[in-house]
């Protein structure tokens, strides 16, 4: 892949064969954003576990202290006080049916995340063929199957991200922007190592945390010391 002018001058300022401490990578990242908008930071976690197997699996959710600097769009299904709840939480879209054929129909997806109170995962389970391969189907792991949809659209609103496993055993999630600087930045960074770590399955032998990188949307990688964050 060719890269600019701009992107391998910045590319200069990281040694390659480095692996820097959490809070000297988030400095660096910053330095190489080569983007002229506010670039979103992410965190890219390979993690020695085998996703395919189901005793493996790593995802859950995590309140980042800082948010991720993005307005997040929440969908919710729910009906009657739950549906008035989801409302006054700040949800941006709730209903039931007519959402799901709006989905279906129209192929509307204006939406980042999904909730769902637990009666009405059946209906749900009609779009999951569509929402699974987006990673937006609802999962009481992530805390986006509840009762308490007010906590829940709450938190989301606040900075709750969902990481999860892909095919190649990697969490890729956002961390922050690089406009929030090196504190906001290192402590979403550590909430959402410590959570990765505490989500470590029972069945995962040997090295857990692979490698980790550091980047922003547009800039290139930074290698942090896996072996410091899982002290």
């Amino acid at each position: 892949m060719k890269r600019g002018k701009k992107y391998l001058e910045k590319e200069k300022l990281i040694n390659r064969s480095e692996f820097y401490d959490s809070n000297e990578a988030i400095d660096l990242v910053q330095k190489t954003s080569v983007a002229k908008f506010d670039e979103t930071v992410e965190a890219h976690i390979r993690l020695g576990v085998d996703g395919r197997h189901a005793d493996q699996q790593v995802r859950g959710a995590v309140v980042l202290p800082h948010g991720t600097g993005k307005k997040v769009r929440v969908l919710v299904f729910a009906k009657g006080d739950k549906a008035t709840e989801a409302e006054q939480a700040g949800a941006d879209f709730v209903g039931a049916e007519e959402l799901v054929s709006k989905i279906q129909n129209e192929n509307w997806f204006d939406f980042d995340v999904v909730v769902a109170t637990p009666d009405m995962m059946g209906l749900v389970g009609r779009i999951g063929r569509v929402l699974g391969p987006k990673g937006l189907m609802p999962n009481p792991k992530a805390g986006t199957v509840s009762m308490d949809v007010k906590k829940a659209v709450e938190e989301i609103k606040a900075g709750k991200i969902e990481y999860r496993l892909d095919k190649t055993n990697i969490i890729h999630v956002p961390i922050g922007k690089v406009s929030f600087g090196n504190e906001k930045l290192l402590e979403n960074f550590q909430t959402l190592m410590s959570a990765v770590i505490k989500a470590r399955p029972a069945a995962s032998k040997g090295q857990y945390l692979k490698s980790v990188v550091l980047s922003t949307t547009m800039g290139p990688g930074v290698k942090v010391n896996a072996a410091k964050i899982s002290e």
